[in-house]
C-alpha cells in the first residue's frame, strides 16, 4: 500500500492545501494530513478545530482515502510512524520549491523518504498568512479556504 504524508501547520488550510491534498489522494491510497506542532510558532487557530474544520472538508469532497493526525516533532517520524512511504509538499513558486528542496534533502538524508511537489493550483498564491492578513483587515476570504473551514475561523477576526 502506497502511503503519502502531508504535513503542514494549516492554519488555516486553504484550498491550495485543498487542491494537493485531491491531487495526491489520486496518486496513494492513503494519504496522512499531519497538522504539526511547532513550539516555537504561535497557532492562530486551534489544532483540534482545524483538524475537524479539514475531515468535514474531506466528507464533503467525497475524498475516502485521507485522514488528518495532529503530531509534534519531525515530519519524517511522524510519516514513518503511520507508515508512509512518501512525504508531499505543495509547490505555490518557485520560492517554494527552492525552500523545499533544501527540507526535502535533509528529509531523505535522515529518513529514506522521497518527498514529491505537487501544484497548489490556481489558488496556489494564496498563502495561509496571506489569508490571515486579509481578514486581520476585514476582506473576504471565503473563496480561499474550503468551506467548513472558513466556518471555523471566520468568527476569530
Amino acid at each position: 500500500m502506497k502511503q503519502a504524508f502531508y504535513p503542514g501547520s494549516f492554519d488555516p488550510f486553504t484550498n491550495g492545501h485543498l487542491h494537493v491534498v485531491k491531487t495526491a489522494c489520486k496518486l496513494f491510497d492513503m494519504v496522512i494530513i499531519g497538522i504539526g506542532i511547532n513550539f516555537q510558532k504561535e497557532r492562530r487557530f486551534s489544532n483540534i478545530a482545524m483538524k475537524k474544520a479539514i475531515e468535514e472538508t474531506l466528507l464533503l469532497e467525497n475524498i475516502d482515502n485521507a485522514q488528518v493526525i495532529i503530531y509534534d516533532g519531525l515530519s519524517v517520524d511522524a510519516a514513518k510512524e503511520n507508515n508512509c512511504n512518501f512525504l508531499i509538499r505543495g509547490l505555490r513558486n518557485d520560492m517554494d520549491y527552492q525552500y523545499e528542496e533544501n527540507l526535502s534533502q535533509i528529509n531523505e538524508e535522515i529518513s529514506g523518504l522521497d518527498t514529491i511537489y505537487l501544484r497548489s493550483g490556481l489558488l496556489g498564491f494564496i498563502s495561509s498568512s496571506m489569508v490571515v492578513e486579509l481578514m486581520q483587515n476585514n476582506k473576504d476570504v471565503s473563496k480561499y479556504l474550503p468551506t467548513p473551514v472558513y466556518n471555523a475561523v471566520k468568527s476569530v477576526f
